[in-house]
């Protein structure tokens, strides 16, 4: 009854490294490096939007801050950064030259 049992373990841990070892070298294959290459900068790609997502916010908790504080102390509303950020967007209309 031993006998059996290892055997059959040794069946197991057979096909467990058997497996392990071609998953390896799957990924040690051109193919396994694209892989993980195109994994990794998705994974960076989603880390930086998350970052950049963050920073905004924070940008615009700070500005807000400043404002009230502005307001609080001066009692003059500041104007809005809605307002400031649209007109800087606004194209830039040019006069037609006149021919002639």
């Amino acid at each position: 009854m031993k006998r059996l049992f290892w055997l059959g373990v040794g069946v197991v841990a057979g096909v467990a490294l058997s497996r392990k070892a071609a998953e390896t070298a799957r990924q040690a294959t051109p193919a396994g490096l694209a892989s993980n290459l195109g994994e990794a900068v998705r994974e960076l790609a989603g880390a930086v939007g998350s970052f950049g997502a963050e920073v905004r916010a924070g940008m615009s908790e700070r500005e807000q801050e400043l404002h009230d504080m502005v307001e609080e102390r001066s009692g003059v509303t500041p104007p809005s950064a809605v307002g400031r950020h649209a007109a800087a967007r606004r194209p830039v209309r040019r006069a037609r030259r006149a021919e002639g």
